[in-house]
């Protein structure tokens, strides 16, 4: 991954429970920053990096993903003190990821995704065992028209607990809560096309890209390089079968949309066609 230095920090996202900031780089960009000093620890990083490599390498829009060096000094100027505190406690290496200026939250009830799309989405979310992207928190954003997947940090729950990870990742995927399980996901048409590309080296690849400084001191391994050959050996047999274990029952419960007004009266696939002079100005 590309590295780069935060030069200037912009704002808390409040949004996201670890709190991460918008923040500017030296290479011009801006960026949405996630702080090793964060709650949920190195561990989130680790799987942001993970999950969001092998989603791009497959075919998936996952914003790009940065190596970003923190001075806490940027943030002086910032009156919270709970920000301060995580800046303090996160000097050094982070992790950034594209910011997507103008996009929207992703709303089940105001955008149409097709059922392959639906399909590869699901299966993915499957393999990487993510359960935070649900129609209460679909994680997902739109942006230009196209569906973005965003926030990986609460996936792959065995790398927790090593010991019992094979268990652990051999479990069947309940999607029935899913964001777009409503789009009748194709899940047999996306286990043909994606889970021949999981292999050991596309893996080992994606793996490499995690620094080793999120991976040092793991109990139960001697080397960074153990730790990722981990989860390679976890997820590789994953993606050969997963599509046989995933569940689609009927949601809990119906959800109100969160869309905004001017999107609820004519939700359907993004863009809106032209020529409504309501959604026009909405753009």
């Amino acid at each position: 991954m590309e590295e780069v230095v935060a030069t200037r920090y912009v704002t808390p996202l409040r949004e996201g429970g670890s709190l991460p900031g918008i923040v500017e780089a030296d290479d011009l960009g801006t960026y949405v920053m996630k702080f090793t000093g964060a709650g949920q620890g190195r561990k989130t990083l680790v799987a942001e990096v993970v999950c969001g490599q092998l989603g791009r390498r497959l075919g998936l829009r996952v914003p790009e993903l940065v190596r970003m060096q923190l001075d806490p000094v940027i943030g002086l100027s910032e009156p919270d003190q709970e920000v301060q505190e995580l800046l303090k406690a996160s000097g050094g290496l982070n992790l950034g990821m594209d910011f997507l200026p103008g996009s929207i939250g992703f709303d089940p009830l105001a955008y149409s995704v097709d059922s392959g799309e639906a399909g590869r989405v699901v299966w993915f979310d499957a393999l990487i065992n993510n359960v935070d992207r649900s129609w209460r928190n679909p994680n997902m954003l739109v942006w230009h028209g196209d569906l973005w997947l965003i926030d990986h940090g609460a996936t792959m729950i065995w790398h927790h607990n090593w010991p019992g990870a094979a268990a652990s990742a051999a479990k069947p995927y309940d999607a029935s809560d899913h964001a777009l399980a409503p789009f009748r996901p194709d899940i047999a048409g996306a286990a043909a096309a994606l889970a021949p590309l999981v292999t050991r080296e596309l893996l080992t690849e994606v793996a490499a890209k995690v620094p080793d400084e999120w991976l040092v001191d793991e109990s139960g391994f001697g080397s960074t390089d153990e730790v990722r050959r981990a989860y390679v050996e976890a997820l590789l047999p994953r993606a050969a079968t997963i599509h046989e274990r995933i569940t689609l029952n009927p949601p809990s419960r119906p959800r109100p949309s969160q869309a905004p007004g001017w999107l609820t009266g004519a939700a359907g696939s993004w863009p809106h066609p032209a020529g409504n002079s309501e959604q026009d100005g909405g753009r």
